[in-house]
């Protein structure tokens, strides 16, 4: 990854532009301006911004899946991670991303894990306040960080209840004896 504060646009001019000085001097420009947008970016906290304020950003970061219906908390979520998606799309590093911010917690099982054909993926989750709008909402965000060549199978949303489990058993030992009634 490039280190923006490190960076000078001047090394990436080729051979034929580094010999004007109009260039040269064009390339630091567009450097400091970018080392400055860099340094604005890291103040940003989207955690301590309004909710209003939180939509305008998501347009002008391009977070693809993102829903002005979601919770402020989401929305901030979605933001803070926008380049680190763009960066990881078309994984199922992403898509495990995406099931944490709108499920809390969930897998991505690839089609050989669980003996469906090739391409195919489902996703898991044990989360017992997920609800069908949650998962709606997860499929309709999905195809922005998925690889265009695999296919979601399912969304499993799986329930796992605690409860007492008691067991018994009897054991005996000794002779076995058969008692008659003569008459």
């Amino acid at each position: 990854m490039i280190d923006f504060n490190n960076f000078s646009l001047t090394q990436l001019l080729p051979q034929p532009l580094k010999s004007s000085k109009q260039d040269q001097a064009m390339a630091a420009a567009i450097t400091v301006m970018m080392q400055r947008v860099n340094q604005e970016l890291e103040i940003l906290d989207p955690f301590s911004l309004p909710e209003a304020l939180l939509d305008i950003i998501a347009i002008e970061e391009h977070v693809d899946f993102y829903d002005p219906s979601l919770s402020a908390n989401q929305k901030a979520e979605l933001i803070n991670n926008a380049f680190y998606f763009h960066q990881r799309k078309a994984t199922p590093a992403a898509v495990e991303d995406l099931i944490t911010i709108v499920f809390g917690e969930g897998q991505v099982v690839e089609w050989f894990e669980y003996g469906a054909q090739p391409g195919y993926f489902k996703v898991t989750t044990n989360n017992p306040a997920v609800t069908n709008e949650q998962a709606a909402e997860f499929i309709r965000a999905l195809n922005s960080v998925k690889r265009k060549s695999s296919w979601l199978d399912v969304v499993e949303l799986s329930q796992v209840e605690k409860m007492n489990l008691y067991f018994g058993g009897v054991s005996h030992t000794g002779d076995n004896i058969t008692l008659r009634q003569v008459t």
